[in-house]
């Protein structure tokens, strides 16, 4: 479904990704590893045409995106739950929910049931401002307004930044119940004993170089990660 084919990209004259490749197939959980500063935000905003590669190319369902606008990728299929949610603060959390059916809007109440299927307590909480609601309920509420688009592929920036540790855990089984109901998930995690336990595959991203992939398990039982990343 998605294809990252030797892509180099950077801000001004900071280089952030150097030949990165990865690919992501239809109904697979995939993540995307590393220290803070690795890339992998920038990996994100590279797939969600935010910014533009200097080299190489993104195929999504075997199409070039390098002259799709970033405002036209979410009608494509692509859709981004971004780091620190990026909430409207000062709307109700069903109207952030609306705002994400824009592309999508005759199946709005549709996709709005489905939405609180997966997260009842977001439907307990339509009715309040999105600011004034706890992390853990903000996060759902991004994630449901990716959701409200009918994504092929949901982008996951860090969905656990920011929360409080007895939260982090029920965020990663929500992730876990996502990606049980069939999304297609490229998710991006600083926290890699976890989301290791939620997915089928891994890239690690170490200084804006892809320098190992594997299974899950295979990257959990990595000499090199248990020492370097989960502390064994």
């Amino acid at each position: 479904m998605l294809r990252v084919a030797n892509v180099s990209a950077g801000y001004g004259g900071f280089q952030a990704l150097f030949d990165v490749s990865l690919d992501v197939n239809a109904g697979e959980s995939v993540a995307v590893i590393g220290p803070n500063g690795a890339g992998k935000t920038t990996l994100l905003r590279l797939i969600s045409k935010l910014i533009t590669p200097s080299s190489g190319d993104v195929l999504f369902d075997g199409k070039t995106l390098s002259d799709v606008p970033a405002h036209a990728v979410v009608a494509r299929g692509i859709a981004q739950v971004p780091e620190n949610r990026r909430l409207f603060p000062r709307l109700t959390a069903e109207e952030n929910l609306r705002m994400g059916a824009f592309t999508a809007r005759g199946k709005y109440a549709e996709r709005l049931e489905q939405v609180y299927a997966l997260f009842p307590r977001l439907k307990e909480r339509r009715q309040q401002l999105a600011g004034t609601m706890s992390g853990g309920e903000q996060q759902m509420c991004a994630i449901g307004r990716a959701l409200m688009s009918g994504p092929k592929l949901l982008l996951l920036d860090e969905p656990s930044a920011g929360l409080a540790p007895v939260v982090v855990q029920s965020m990663f089984d929500l992730v876990r119940r996502i990606c049980a109901q069939g999304y297609t998930v490229l998710i991006v995690e600083q926290n890699i004993r976890q989301v290791l336990k939620v997915v089928s595959r891994a890239y690690l991203l170490d200084a804006g170089r892809i320098v190992q992939s594997g299974t899950a398990a295979e990257l959990q039982a990595a000499p090199e990660i248990q020492k370097a990343y989960l502390g064994l």
